[in-house]
């Protein structure tokens, strides 16, 4: 039985609801329905891919870089029908868990669809060559759209609540572990895993710190200390669904990353130049600063190709943190915030019950991808399975804007988070460049033969 949101149930109505038991289906959790639908997702794609082992996926192209381009590659009808399916696809999977929470499915179609095609429009927008040499990426286009709807324009209660952020990011996180591998840490060597554990871990406790000395709390500070010393964004979605955390600190906190990129990928590989430092060293320091692998890429091709292989090898690495980082986060958060009160005694059942089950999924994805699914079958289906993750991470960026309230984002603790996060990255910057110069210069270890 269904009830309009905007309809509010008599006592008679509540008492019968009351007296009826709740069907299974509303008992599973979002995160075990991100789980499933990520996995079906994934399954599919590889029994698909064992099946015809010549097959070469389709892909929806985003990528343009003219006006002749764009109506040529991206707005024809065969990449709009590609879409398309794969809209038909998500739609029809999410209303199963959508439809057991109670939303009514006729609402959800028409929601869904409004998020979907401006979750296209941001890819759409970003796949322009000269916006993403800036590193703009999907994201703040996504983040933008949503926020100008949702704050322009009045929303009926139902549209809103079928912007499913934090359903749609933990969905594409489950898929995002199929293309975060483990055997990437053996190729940085003992020079790329030193610097990443030292970089993760030192600037992620520094941020933290900052944090709480600049009176930020620990919720934003998780998700800032997370951006800030793994991945960006990427680490931001994940370090917030493994605590729960508020949806405006992470498009707060998002917003903050993507405006600190710029400058940084446009400054620094001057300042490598200025230095005379090595290329290798060079595309280090970018590789465990800058917040994404194509920023790091589209910054070390400006010093050399050497400095490309550098940074993109030790981002790889950091990036197989994140699920580690995601577990640790998640099991330190409940140990310490137990209850309301903190008056419950930890127990390994409430750290079951509380734990978040998409970080499980995204583990789990990451050791198939890794170990038992076989190299050529790994690159035959890592195109589709990326761009799905990306086009559930647009869905989650346009809900995330649609939700958010600029007065909030703006008065958010009186903009002691953005000087926690600059300061942060500050150090992250200086501390990053020690242990690249020390470690891939030659001075503790071997340079490294990357050509």
């Amino acid at each position: 039985m269904t009830i309009d949101n905007n309809q509010k149930a008599s006592p008679g109505k509540k008492e019968e609801l009351n007296q009826n038991s709740p069907s299974l289906l509303s008992l599973i959790s979002e995160d075990i329905w991100a789980v499933w639908i990520g996995g079906l997702l994934i399954v599919a794609i590889l029994a698909i891919a064992f099946i015809a082992t010549d097959l070469k996926f389709s892909t929806p192209a985003y990528q343009w870089a003219t006006a002749a381009d764009l109506t040529g590659k991206v707005i024809t009808g065969k990449n709009l029908l590609l879409i398309g399916i794969i809209g038909v696809i998500f739609f029809l999977l999410s209303s199963v868990a959508i439809v057991a929470s109670g939303t009514a499915i006729k609402k959800y179609l028409v929601g869904f669809s409004i998020v979907y095609v401006i979750g296209i429009v941001s890819l759409i927008i970003a796949g322009n060559k000269s916006v993403s040499y800036y590193g703009l990426e999907y994201v703040v286009f996504g983040l933008v759209i949503g926020l100008l709807i949702g704050n322009l324009i009045k929303l009926p209660a139902w549209f809103k609540e079928t912007a499913r952020s934090e359903f749609f990011i933990k969905t594409g996180l489950v898929i995002l572990g199929t293309s975060i591998l483990f055997t990437d840490i053996v190729k940085a060597g003992l020079p790329g895993i030193f610097q990443s554990v030292l970089v993760v871990l030192v600037v992620w406790f520094f941020a933290l710190w900052l944090s709480r000395r600049l009176k930020v709390d620990d919720e934003f500070g998780v998700i800032l200390a997370s951006a800030v010393s793994i991945c960006g964004v990427s680490a931001a979605i994940v370090a917030s669904g493994a605590i729960k955390g508020d949806k405006k600190k992470l498009s707060y906190v998002t917003a903050l990353v993507l405006l600190v990129a710029i400058p940084m990928l446009i400054g620094l590989p001057w300042v490598i130049k200025k230095m005379g430092l090595p290329d290798v060293v060079g595309g280090a320091w970018l590789g465990g600063t800058l917040d994404t692998t194509a920023s790091v890429t589209a910054a070390a091709e400006l010093v050399g190709p050497a400095a490309t292989k550098a940074g993109v090898i030790v981002k790889f690495t950091q990036n197989v943190l994140i699920g580690v980082a995601a577990f640790l986060i998640a099991g330190w958060w409940l140990m310490r915030k137990t209850g309301p009160e903190k008056a419950e005694k930890p127990s390994l059942k409430m750290i079951w019950v509380r734990f978040p089950k998409f970080v499980l999924g995204f583990i789990a994805a990451s050791i198939l991808f890794s170990f038992l699914i076989p190299r050529t079958t790994g690159s035959q289906v890592s195109g589709i399975l990326n761009s799905l993750r990306t086009v559930w991470f647009a869905l989650a960026f346009v809900s995330i804007g649609i939700e958010a309230r600029f007065a909030d984002l703006f008065k958010m603790q009186g903009g002691r988070p953005a000087l926690a996060f600059i300061g942060a990255q500050l150090f992250n910057i200086l501390w990053t460049l020690l242990w690249a110069y020390l470690l891939f210069g030659g001075v503790l270890l071997p340079v490294p033969d990357i050509k």
